[in-house]
């Protein structure tokens, strides 16, 4: 058979792709009959986790040997991965925006089930401009600093690339203790209607991406000690970056809704049986609904 040269990766069958596949739904189904009290699913629980992780950390190692040491991550190949992540990222913004828009439908059309008023009745909610917002600007000054360390490399200076990243993981590291500090002390649970619901659930998914993304800063970290990247090829980073910018643009967006939309006390939007329709100062008259009286 005649040798075809080209630029493409083609990846050797690897076990690692089925096998934490296998392991997540492991892990997730032992966590919902946990849930549901079941015998030994705690103990089915946490050797899918483990498995997933001792998974996951072959097939990564697997990844930095073929770009590292085997060079088969050719310009070409880092073109497909960068579209790759482009691709999941807008993926991940469509899944915060799925929240995001839950909020703003349940502030500005309140149901009677919460009293017609948004946050609903006895919610007692959080100051944003508190925790929030100094987790927010955590997150802006850790793009900053997560930047300098993408310039640092782009120069091919590797100890600013190092205090960069340190600098970074610190900040991550910081906002994940802030926000269980906050979870802990909040004055409603997830329990506590849909804002309670909502607001566990989108914070807790974006504090999930930031421990997550405080994890593959750590990896390439590691990596940059090892002088894994160079100037021209670094996709390692690059992905974790965009990542970690992502979670920065979902962290002012979620201070913006909390700030604009949680901090209405008392406010009615609509006419829901009777109640009169506010015209708030933040939210345009055409975003205010009206729905009809009861026949």
């Amino acid at each position: 058979m005649s040798k075809h040269y080209h630029p493409f990766h083609l990846v050797d069958p690897s076990p690692w792709p089925f096998l934490v596949s296998f392991s997540l739904l492991q892990t997730t189904l032992s966590f919902v009959l946990y849930l549901q009290n079941f015998k030994y699913s705690s103990l089915k629980m946490h050797l899918g986790l483990i498995f997933l992780l001792l998974f996951s950390n072959r097939w990564f190692l697997d990844i930095v040997r073929e770009s590292t040491h085997e060079g088969h991550h050719t310009l070409k190949v880092q073109h497909g991965l960068r579209s790759g992540v482009a691709l999941f990222i807008v993926s991940e913004l469509c899944f915060f925006f799925s929240f995001f828009w839950a909020f703003f439908h349940s502030s500005v059309h309140p149901t009677v089930a919460i009293g017609c008023v948004w946050p609903p009745v006895g919610i007692q909610t959080l100051n944003p401009l508190s925790i929030p917002l100094l987790n927010t600007l955590i997150l802006l000054s850790s793009g900053v600093v997560l930047t300098y360390a993408h310039r640092a490399i782009l120069c091919g200076y590797k100890a600013e690339t190092i205090d960069g990243l340190i600098g970074t993981v610190i900040y991550g590291v910081i906002f994940t203790i802030f926000q269980i500090f906050e979870y802990t002390y909040a004055p409603f649970s997830i329990q506590d209607s849909v804002y309670g619901s909502l607001f566990f659930m989108c914070t807790g998914f974006h504090g999930f991406h930031v421990f997550i993304g405080t994890l593959l800063l750590i990896a390439c970290l590691i990596r940059t000690f090892l002088d894994h990247f160079t100037k021209d090829n670094h996709i390692g980073f690059e992905a974790a970056a965009w990542y970690w910018h992502f979670v920065d643009g979902v962290g002012i967006k979620k201070v913006f809704t909390r700030f604009f939309l949680f901090k209405r006390q008392g406010r009615t939007f609509g006419n829901c049986f009777g109640a009169p329709c506010e015209k708030l100062s933040v939210i345009p008259l055409k975003f205010c609904y009206w729905s009809r009286s009861p026949v």
